[in-house]
């Protein structure tokens, strides 16, 4: 079982239940799944750069990731409906609380002049987004073997209202917030 998983159920419930003064302890705002999502423009022109960036979230995330495809076709840039053009893959459960910890504890860390995250990246509807500039900063990734740096978007859904309740439930989590 994972740590963070362990630390959900008693300390954090606790805290909120104290911030926001809940009746019950189903009102308690829990992260409901992570999503991950690379975008890979350059795979219109070369299909194994899209293999490599899948081999890279498979990597990151422990589990196997699903190929986006384009929605309509955009003559600018070259590219047709149904085009696979990027990949993503949603954590739950077991892998989703151990992704938060290792992306809190090892990957963010490992940013070049890390300040902390955006607090503002909030939707309005308690859901947090957050961008990743390369995959070199996941502990699993080879440096040898990564062809191109690539980025990716993590988006943490919650089951709170308002981005105040997420806040603070993903800082309970220990996500660096920049000041």
């Amino acid at each position: 079982m994972s740590r963070l998983k362990t630390v959900y159920n008693d300390e954090i419930v606790a805290a909120m239940i104290k911030k926001f003064g809940y009746k019950n302890v189903m009102e308690v705002p829990k992260l409901d799944k992570i999503v991950i999502n690379m975008g890979v423009g350059e795979a219109k022109d070369n299909a194994k750069v899209l293999e490599s960036a899948v081999r890279d979230m498979e990597t990151i995330s422990g589990q196997k990731a699903v190929l986006t495809k384009a929605k309509k076709s955009v003559a600018n840039f070259k590219i047709r409906e149904g085009m696979a053009i990027g990949c993503k893959t949603t954590l739950r459960g077991e892998k989703m609380y151990d992704f938060l910890d290792r992306l809190v504890n090892l990957a963010l860390p490992r940013v070049r002049d890390f300040r902390g995250v955006n607090p503002n990246s909030f939707d309005g509807r308690g859901n947090y987004s957050l961008g990743i500039k390369e995959q070199l900063i996941f502990p699993e990734i080879e440096y040898d073997k990564v062809d191109k740096v690539r980025g990716m978007d993590v988006i943490f859904v919650t089951t709170a209202k308002t981005d105040e309740e997420a806040r603070e439930l993903l800082r309970l989590f220990n996500m660096p917030f920049a000041k």
